[in-house]
């Protein structure tokens, strides 16, 4: 990307952010070629292109309204894991018993919401406050409900090592996580090239301070204090914004 196009997206997303429409539109528009590249790495799955693409766009949507040109990477980046969580959160829910899309759009509703209240009030919902909430019936609130697949144990595994449990990911923002990700990368960008050396080696590689102390060529004693200091300054980083 050329520097005057960069500047370019960077104002639009500015201008988005502040509530321009047009500008929100521009972007979600201009990175539809994004959906449509990434949607084709599921369409050997038996799923219809249309289900597909309609939840790559509802990712790209909410990647779009979540980004920040602070975070100092493309756009694309911040997007595609956040385009690909919806279309494997909807491969997922998408059950081999045909469902109707509407029971299906109010199961995705029901649980956005269900994350939502969760968050603000710290419990859970129940079904009368999440019919009030979306405007739906008691009856259309059970109906989505009861469409989903089988329910998972707690305690099931959901990564390949097994050291993850289902009850440890649930109300997990993924756009969260992008968001730390990239705010890492940032921070490490101001270090000079030893102390990130350092900082690869502690908590990347799990090397222990002897063992970086004896590659860096000083004592255990320094590694420890260089160590303070660099994450003393990279917390001071993170609060004041980069």
């Amino acid at each position: 990307m050329t520097p005057e196009r960069h500047e370019s997206t960077r104002a639009l997303f500015q201008s988005a952010r502040n509530g321009d429409k047009a500008a929100r539109e521009k972007l979600i528009c201009d990175n539809l070629a994004l959906v449509r590249h990434l949607v084709k790495r599921f369409l050997d799955r038996g799923r219809e292109y249309d289900d597909l693409y309609q939840y790559g766009c509802l990712g790209l949507v909410k990647a779009v309204d979540r980004y920040d040109p602070a975070f100092g990477t493309a756009f694309s980046t911040y997007a595609v894991p956040v385009i690909l969580g919806e279309i494997r959160r909807f491969l997922r829910d998408d059950g081999s018993v045909h469902v109707a899309r509407s029971i299906k759009e109010n199961a995705r509703r029901l649980e956005e919401a269900r994350e939502s209240i969760l968050r603000t009030s710290g419990r859970e919902p129940g079904v009368e406050e999440l019919a009030a909430f979306l405007s739906l019936s008691r009856e259309e609130v059970l109906l989505a409900l009861n469409a989903r697949r089988s329910v998972r144990s707690l305690d099931a595994s959901i990564d390949a090592d097994g050291e993850i449990c289902l009850k440890d990911a649930i109300g997990v923002d993924c756009m969260e996580a992008v968001e730390k990700r990239l705010l890492l990368r940032s921070l490490l960008k101001t270090l000079p090239k030893e102390e990130m050396r350092l900082i690869a080696m502690r908590y990347f590689q799990r090397r222990t301070q002897t063992e970086i102390a004896r590659e860096m060529g000083v004592s255990q004693v320094q590694v420890s204090r260089m160590e303070s200091r660099i994450l003393k300054r990279l917390r001071q980083y993170a609060e004041s914004g980069l």
